[in-house]
């Protein structure tokens, strides 16, 4: 089943409720087909504006959203064709599996064959045929976010946009539904806008990922641009775990109280108003024989998490240090340990 693909455009759309600015003017184009997420915390205004395309929110005067080459602007909801997912799923419990699905194909008046192959699709789709009969109130919570999503399929929105479906479920059950997901939007290429305040369904799902605080837009790239080459702290520190290394840069090394790292000349001489410092990710730094070491430190705690042991480490830098290492590898708090760091993983902000 594949559904026609539209691209979206933002052209300086902001928002202001009673007097209070919060959504900064944007401006954002997404590609037909194109899965994009919008991460942030609470309050960055990520929902704000995925509720502006779906013509729920309109945008403070000049501000402007087009589906194509289509002004959609003034256009409600109900004229826009989309389907939107909420994170309560607001599926109807007085209904069947099969009478939710086909509940917005009722409304536009579908000719019953058609609604009813449309339909059956949908449930082989979601694997949701042997349920098609059964209320919601019997379904678990995987199912009721399937049934949510082939509801709002079924009418073949041309946009689809959804607000943290995941976030009511197990943590296990998300992590196997946001794989389904992935692979069910690629199969559809539908042009998608998916909000979260959670990193792993961010990088998973999007082709690019808009980060955003404070009503702003932080950054806007692939998972990997936002992971290895953050635009600024907010988005360093937001999106996965990053070390900071400060000191003192002079003759290609940065010296600091456990050690030195060495520097690529892009870092040696870039000045921020932090002082000298780099930052790595956990898993561009590993355990080194303290005679090779460029830090030393003394392991503070370490959290085995199965595939891998998360240790913190002190008195290599000015503030405590996190490196990834082997699952199997154990050490004990207080263990005296040399540490060193890919020069590929070394990050510099500003």
């Amino acid at each position: 089943m594949k559904l026609a693909s539209i691209p979206v455009t933002l052209t300086r759309c902001a928002k202001t409720f009673r007097g209070t600015r919060v959504l900064e003017p944007l401006d954002l184009s997404i590609g037909a087909g194109e899965t994009l997420v919008l991460l942030g915390p609470s309050g960055c205004g990520k929902t704000t504006t995925l509720r502006m395309i779906a013509g729920l929110e309109q945008p403070d005067a000049g501000g402007r959203v087009a589906f194509g080459d289509e002004d959609v602007t003034a256009l409600p909801i109900e004229k826009r064709q989309v389907g939107m997912v909420f994170q309560s799923y607001a599926l109807f419990p007085n209904l069947t599996v099969r009478g939710n699905i086909n509940y917005g194909l009722k409304i536009k008046r579908v000719q019953a064959d058609v609604a009813r192959q449309r339909v059956d699709e949908l449930l082989a789709m979601m694997r949701l045929t042997d349920h098609a009969d059964k209320p919601i109130d019997q379904l678990s919570g995987g199912q009721r976010q399937r049934v949510a999503l082939a509801r709002a399929l079924a009418p073949q929105p041309r946009v689809l946009l959804l607000d943290e479906p995941l976030t009511a479920l197990d943590a296990r059950l998300r992590d196997t539904l946001r794989s389904e997901m992935n692979a069910l939007l690629r199969e559809l290429g539908i042009t998608t806008v998916y909000v979260t305040h959670d990193q792993a369904e961010a990088m998973e799902l999007g082709d690019r990922i808009v980060v955003m605080s404070a009503g702003r837009i932080e950054q806007i790239g692939t998972p990997r641009d936002i992971y290895y080459r953050p635009a600024n702290r907010n988005v360093a520190q937001f999106v996965g775990t990053i070390n900071r290394v400060a000191g003192q840069a002079r003759d290609g090394v940065l010296a600091t109280s456990g050690g030195s790292i060495p520097l690529p000349p892009t870092h040696a001489t870039r000045v921020t108003p932090h002082g000298d410092e780099v930052f790595f990710r956990p898993e561009d730094a590993w355990i080194s024989d303290l005679d090779r070491a460029q830090l030393r430190g003394i392991v503070e705690g370490a959290a085995f998490l199965g595939e891998r042991t998360r240790l913190t480490i002190r008195d290599a830098a000015p503030d405590l240090l996190i490196v990834d290492v082997p699952g199997r590898v154990e050490l004990a708090r207080g263990t005296v340990v040399g540490v060193c760091v890919s020069d590929s993983g070394l990050i510099a902000l500003a």
